[in-house]
């Protein structure tokens, strides 16, 4: 098999898989990440290229994100709320769509009244934003499993290691 079929086929599984994965969690309510998950592949004499991309969020849900005073639900994840890198009121937009899109809405304790969708959408962002989220690993799981299918010749060939290839996939 040549290196370029063979990155491309490998390139096909992890885009398959990593778009299963995310319907079975039930991460696909809009569908933008979805249909945004996609991989370029250059082979030239020496060397080849294989990209993926997605859109921006789509590495916060893979990796999880530390909350600002709490990391237990993503302990190993490089993202961390609260660190004055991300878009300001991010978290709250993207909330609010999701809250709207899935008809969700929380009831008032006192009057059992639903609240509004945007003070649903404040109360779950505030408890995300001190909390963090889990890492779902939509994306890693699948090409690690399609990485180690790869033909040990390429692996050998170019010399590649799992680890150092994953850290510039997702950076």
């Amino acid at each position: 098999m040549s290196v370029d079929l063979a990155l491309k086929k490998f390139g096909r599984v992890v885009v398959k898989e990593s778009k299963t994965a995310l319907t079975k969690q039930k991460r696909n309510v809009s569908k933008e990440l979805y249909n945004s998950i996609r991989f370029e592949s250059k082979v030239s004499k020496n060397s080849f290229e294989l990209s993926f991309y997605m859109e921006d969020h789509g590495k916060f849900l893979d990796k999880g994100v530390k909350g600002k005073t709490s990391g237990l639900k993503a302990p190993n994840s490089p993202y961390k709320f609260g660190s004055g890198t991300g878009k300001k009121g991010g978290l709250s937009e993207g909330i609010l769509k999701w809250v709207k899109a899935r008809r969700f809405q929380f009831r008032d304790k006192k009057s059992g009244k639903f609240m509004s969708f945007k003070n649903t959408a404040f109360l779950i962002s505030r408890s995300i934003y001190q909390k963090g989220t889990p890492a779902t690993k939509f994306f890693e799981k699948p090409f690690n499993a399609a990485f180690k299918k790869l033909p040990n010749e390429i692996v050998k060939a170019y010399g590649l290691k799992v680890e150092n290839l994953f850290k510039n996939v997702l950076a």
